[in-house]
């Protein structure tokens, strides 16, 4: 298990990936970037799973709804063991394992694919009706992206893990506040978002979800909380700590240039976990 400074270490080093992967390929930095803190949590210290054995029946569930975002889901599985980490250079190759939206047919540790959005809460309640009607406590940790809730299956996902009190779901919002035609309270405004869960009779914990410790205590409460589904509205910065990025939509989407990349990762720093997939000389 990692202890909080550890973690933000592994998420520095997710951020690293991100910014290398798409950099030298294509992709969705921005996002995968802001939520990096939360995957780091719970693939290194919150998720029971086990990455010699991805099939393994009790494991917790990660669902990644905003499929878009999965250079920051496939660094936190190489990294923790799923697959070698020299694999993730072949990130949106032809026949590679690593697509741009993950394909759960061909990676093992993928819980499901994903590409249209809206769909990752329902998968969820899925699960967690299986995992009660086994006698499982395996929980189930959803993320979606704030965007995404634009989408009505949410909302009926949402009445229904409250209906049959699936308090074996945390569902996480990355709420960075952009899509990609600019921010979402001007495309279509979503808030108050915790008092619409809240509403529809979620347990609602709001955070900030680029800071690790709040995090944590978050994950803690969901664990501890009972009779209902936990919604955590996690306040996040698309392409946190890379100036030039923070907060701009152009980065749901757009891929850095090598001077861009070589700038983002001077701004991310150096990290104490693991390697760099690649040195500043190859840009």
């Amino acid at each position: 298990m990692a202890n909080t400074r550890e973690v933000k270490e592994i998420a520095k080093r997710i951020k690293r990936d991100v910014i290398q992967l798409t950099s030298k390929n294509t992709g969705h930095p921005g996002g995968a970037i802001g939520a990096a803190d939360i995957i780091a949590e719970l693939y290194f210290n919150r998720l029971h799973h086990r990455p010699s054995h991805p099939d393994w029946e009790d494991r917790d569930r990660f669902v990644l709804s905003n499929g878009h975002i999965c250079t920051a889901l496939y660094s936190a599985m190489a990294r923790s063991g799923y697959f070698p980490i020299e694999e993730l250079w072949t990130f949106r190759k032809l026949n590679s394992r690593l697509q741009g939206h993950p394909s759960r047919i061909d990676l093992p540790g993928l819980e499901t694919s994903a590409g249209p959005l809206g769909q990752g809460l329902s998968i969820a309640n899925g699960m967690a009706l299986a995992h009660r009607l086994r006698g499982s406590d395996a929980k189930i940790y959803c993320l979606v992206g704030d965007g995404e809730i634009q989408e009505g299956q949410v909302w009926e996902s949402a009445m229904t893990a409250a209906h049959h009190h699936l308090d074996q779901i945390a569902l996480i919002v990355s709420w960075n506040d952009i899509q990609i035609d600019g921010h979402v309270k001007d495309v279509m405004n979503i808030e108050p978002i915790a008092e619409k869960f809240k509403a529809f009779g979620w347990h609602t914990i709001e955070i900030d979800g680029n800071k690790v410790n709040e995090i944590k205590n978050a994950f803690d409460q969901f664990e501890q909380n009972t009779g209902a589904p936990t919604a955590i509205i996690a306040k996040t910065v698309i392409g946190k700590d890379v100036s030039f990025m923070e907060d701009e939509a152009i980065w749901h989407g757009k891929a850095p240039s090598a001077e861009e990349a070589t700038r983002a990762l001077e701004e991310i720093g150096t990290c104490s976990f693991g390697t760099d997939l690649i040195t500043k000389e190859e840009y």
